[in-house]
């Protein structure tokens, strides 16, 4: 029953309340409180899970990260225990994913509470091996989303800076035309290196053959545009064009480094589920029922990305809690098939 609500209501985004009336028009009630007590040993049962999954995201070439706002209703309430342990100056919480490899396996992190993306990053790059080099940062220019602490190889999202235009185009059409067919272009190219299913090292030279020139030529362009004042600067399109030139080296970096993506948009897509989450049931009570929630998402999306089934892997965890509290590393999403373990749900 356990494996089921956290399905329902971390996977599908189904609140608890609708879930209750659900289970009571099938004769079978649920009440909102008993669905917490069903959880709570699932919960435990895949904590050490969780750290391994973190501990092991740590050591990632390539991190993306983004975040979301997201209410807890205890941190906004005067006088509760977890309200005076925020910082006053904080004005708002998040929920942050943060998506990393594993050995090529793509990990989706959910971090959620009063600190920023760039935080959790930081929080999480303080278990990574000290002999390795600082991995690629995916993200966009927000300055929360930057870690203080650790360094990294910082790559922008050439998508946001994309939308920039997409948004004044109706505006300045033939202008964005020419930023719009360029970015189109370097897309293209990053297919053909898909298609072609060429390595990084590969790929980096396939794009400094084919979209370095494009890229070089889009930003003389832009330095045209400004230096002849063509554009207005306080204008759509003049503070579009002055994105992507503050911050053309992450937006490029790509040209530079092997493994280095274009956009972040797998971030951006799972952070839908955080998203739905806020949309179906508006926040979270209390902070430990957000954590319980970032565990949750966490292990079923990260199935969902090395297409294993969400509700098996919860199962073979509830059904062998000894053996998963022994080695948890053995019981990542894609090593449990591995012990020959995997219930029959037939």
């Amino acid at each position: 029953m356990g494996v089921t609500v956290a399905l329902l209501r971390y996977g599908s985004g189904m609140p608890h309340y609708r879930l209750a009336r659900l289970q009571k028009s099938l004769g079978v009630p649920l009440p909102e409180s008993t669905q917490w007590e069903v959880m709570k040993p699932l919960f435990q049962q895949a904590q050490p899970i969780f750290e391994q999954l973190i501990a092991q995201a740590a050591n990632s070439p390539l991190i993306h990260q983004d975040d979301t706002t997201m209410r807890i209703l205890d941190l906004r309430r005067p006088g509760s225990a977890t309200a005076t342990q925020m910082d006053p100056k904080r004005k708002g919480t998040f929920t942050s994913n943060l998506l990393a490899y594993v050995e090529s396996r793509p990990v989706a992190l959910y971090f959620t509470g009063w600190q920023h993306a760039g935080e959790n990053l930081g929080e999480v790059l303080g278990r990574r091996s000290a002999n390795l080099e600082p991995p690629i940062q995916m993200c966009d220019a927000l300055a929360r989303n930057m870690s203080l602490e650790f360094e990294t190889a910082l790559a922008h999202c050439l998508s946001h800076g994309r939308r920039e235009f997409v948004t004044v185009a109706p505006s300045f059409p033939n202008e964005c035309r020419q930023v719009l067919e360029s970015i189109g272009e370097v897309y293209r190219v990053d297919t053909q290196a898909k298609e072609q299913e060429l390595n990084p090292e590969q790929r980096l030279v396939h794009h400094q053959s084919y979209s370095q020139p494009v890229m070089e030529q889009l930003k003389a362009w832009m330095h045209e545009q400004m230096d002849s004042k063509k554009v207005e600067p306080n204008s759509g399109l003049g503070q579009a064009i002055a994105y992507m030139l503050k911050h053309w080296e992450p937006l490029t970096l790509f040209l530079r480094k092997a493994g280095a993506p274009l956009d972040n948009n797998r971030c951006e897509q799972a952070l839908k589920m955080a998203i739905l989450h806020r949309k179906n049931s508006l926040s979270y009570k209390t902070l430990n029922g957000a954590r319980t929630g970032d565990l949750f998402m966490s292990l079923i999306h990260t199935c969902r990305l090395n297409g294993i089934n969400p509700f098996e892997y919860l199962l073979a965890i509830a059904t062998h809690a000894d053996a998963v509290k022994l080695v948890p590393q053995a019981w990542l999403p894609w090593n449990y098939p591995k012990s020959g373990t995997t219930p029959d749900t037939g």
